[in-house]
């Protein structure tokens, strides 16, 4: 055979098993989604399993017989000669001998991707021995790289756990189908988690798994207030949700929760009042039932500044492990925000490649633990030079790559805010603008710029309940 029959701790019947059981089953379908010929640590495993893709997907067959014809006269007898028998008889004993049944050919497969993974850990673990004597060696580099590489091979070990990423047509229509059921089945349009914003859920038909959602603004137009709002309500209809804070304490944030519930109970409570302890006991009574409903909720807080994107997976992990405990799924995750992650440091001093490579991450994240991800983003100063302040596509700070990767970007924008900070230069100017501001007190503009399931347009929303302020939003 080959050398790789001779890795320590290998062990060649799990990936001769897999092999076996899909000659048998007929249905490569079954695995296409979590596992790769790069799983098998045998050379020839790796490329039989090809081999069986292919005759799958041309004759709807994995019988050996047809699998062999599917191998060049060279190929064949190269692997014959290192075999020491025909590649037909190598494959029929494999299916001989195989001991899982076709029906649990997946539980087969993801025996291949914890193997794969165990060894690939091990040879990981031996470079970093033999690096780590080098007296030269940068270790933060080393554990940057480290990390990265484990957090590729982990990436593996659980997308071949989680969910299927190869569909037939009349598979993905089956799900298409599942969507529009529960949409009218909803009466809202709904195939998503809720935002708790009834135009917004009209409009994007809410937060998808899989699916990456953008919130820019500059500071003060309440990127937190609209994020935790959303994860409340979003966790009050049932769904799991993780928040995780770079800037913001997590009592802090649940200060602004409470406030937000408390407005249910027509308690009009501002969150600078709850800091300073300015609160009555009618108010208190009202935070005290929110608390009672907050603890409830599966809503999960991590906070930390600076984390890094192999730390943020971890964080994610912990997340969902919590979730899990409490019956749920992790079905949307907010992050506040985008650019206060560090990157690797693979581009180091090139801010536009960093924030491409984080961009990317909390998308994968996204597909990889089939949640909606909801990133908060800066926006660049250049907004403060226009006469029209509203964000555009063009405003996103750092790098395009957001816009590339998100599948929705919304800006948020308070023309409050402007007109509060300007002054009229006569009296009649000054007497539009207060009046301008007694118009546009409670509005917030949620500007859809992109989305790529549904169309571009600025639903307006109120925020006397401003998440924090007096409530939440609305």
């Amino acid at each position: 055979m080959t050398a790789q029959f001779e890795i320590k701790g290998f062990v060649v019947e799990i990936e001769q098993d897999v092999l076996g059981s899909l000659l048998l089953s007929n249905d490569f379908r079954r695995v296409a989604g979590i596992l790769r010929a790069d799983h098998f640590l045998e050379p020839l495993h790796a490329y039989l399993f090809e081999r069986i893709g292919e005759a799958f997907d041309r004759y709807a067959t994995t019988s050996p017989a047809v699998v062999v014809k599917m191998l060049p006269v060279d190929d064949a007898q190269a692997w014959g000669a290192r075999l020491g028998k025909s590649v037909s008889a190598y494959l029929a004993e494999m299916a001989s001998n195989t001991f899982t049944a076709p029906a649990s050919v997946e539980l087969a497969a993801r025996k291949v991707i914890e193997q794969w993974a165990r060894i690939k850990m091990g040879e990981e673990g031996a470079r970093l021995h033999a690096v780590a004597a080098e007296t030269t060696v940068n270790a933060h580099e080393l554990i940057s790289s480290l990390g990265n590489r484990l957090d590729e091979i982990g990436a593996d070990l659980r997308l071949g756990g989680s969910r299927q990423t190869r569909f037939s047509m009349r598979m993905a229509a089956d799900v298409a189908m599942t969507e529009i059921r529960e949409a009218i089945h909803n009466g809202s349009g709904m195939t998503g988690t809720t935002w708790g914003l009834t135009d917004v859920n009209r409009v994007t038909g809410g937060l998808h798994r899989g699916e990456m959602v953008i919130i820019g603004a500059r500071p003060s137009m309440g990127k937190t207030a609209v994020a935790g709002s959303v994860a409340l309500r979003a966790a009050r209809a049932g769904a799991g949700v993780g928040f995780v804070s770079l800037e913001m304490s997590s009592s802090k944030i649940a200060m602004r929760a409470l406030t937000d519930l408390a407005y249910d109970r027509n308690a009009r409570i501002a969150y600078s009042d709850l800091i300073t302890g300015r609160v009555d006991d009618a108010t208190y009574d009202a935070i005290e039932w929110a608390q009672t409903e907050l603890a409830g909720l599966p809503l999960i807080f991590e906070e930390q500044s600076g984390l890094t994107i192999t730390e943020l997976r971890a964080k994610i992990e912990r997340i969902a492990d919590d979730l899990k405990a409490m019956g749920k799924s992790l079905d949307v995750l907010v992050i506040d925000y985008l650019q206060l992650l560090r990157p690797s440091a693979r581009y180091s001093g090139n801010r536009n490649n960093e924030i491409s490579e984080i961009s990317s991450s909390l998308r994968n994240f996204g597909r990889e633990y089939n949640c909606a991800i909801v990133a908060l983003s800066q926006l660049s100063r250049n907004v403060e030079g226009r006469d029209d302040k509203r964000p555009t596509l063009a405003d996103l700070r750092d790098s395009g790559s957001i816009e590339q990767d998100a599948d929705t970007v919304a800006f948020l924008y308070r023309e409050a805010y402007y007109l509060e900070k300007a002054k009229g230069k006569d009296p009649d100017k000054e007497a539009d603008r207060v009046a301008r501001l007694i118009d546009v007190a409670n509005k917030l503009e949620f500007i859809i710029a992109k989305q790529r399931n549904g169309p571009v347009k600025t639903v307006d929303l109120s925020v006397v309940r401003v998440f924090g302020t007096t409530g939440g939003v609305s």
